[in-house]
């Protein structure tokens, strides 16, 4: 008796952690969002140098991603305005960006773009929802 009603507790108490566990149905798992930390940068740039800080900037980019804890690291403009460059990067953690603002190759982007940049807005940015279709 006793052994049955282990095994029923021991039951119930893996199917409550799957319950909390395991996403609803029609939820994507890459839909779920905790756990990351995101960087939005706004930044303008001096009109005579905007193809020089797009090439830096997308160098810049390209070793962010290879790096632990980047997940991604997007480069746009505003359509009415190619003088703004907007940043959106992911990462796993604070942590994760703090590295990447420590390697040298952001140093060596901070030191080659800092006459290009007239203004800069950083935010951290809390996810709420990541919603994509996969590639």
């Amino acid at each position: 008796m006793r052994k049955t009603v282990l095994m029923s507790v021991t039951a119930i108490a893996l199917c409550a952690a799957a319950a909390i566990l395991l996403p609803l149905p029609g939820h994507d798992a890459a839909a779920q969002s905790a756990g990351v930390y995101i960087n939005a940068v706004d930044l303008d740039i001096v009109p005579s140098e905007i193809a020089k800080f797009l090439e830096a900037v997308k160098e810049n980019g390209e070793f962010a991603v290879k790096e632990p804890g980047c997940r991604e690291f997007n480069i746009t403009v505003l359509a009415n305005n190619p003088n703004h460059v907007f940043l959106y990067e992911v990462y796993d953690n604070e942590a994760a960006l703090t590295a990447h603002r420590n390697g040298e190759h952001f140093k060596k982007f901070q030191a080659a773009t800092a006459n290009m940049v007239s203004g800069r807005n950083v935010r951290a940015m809390s996810p709420v929802a990541f919603n994509s279709k996969g590639h």
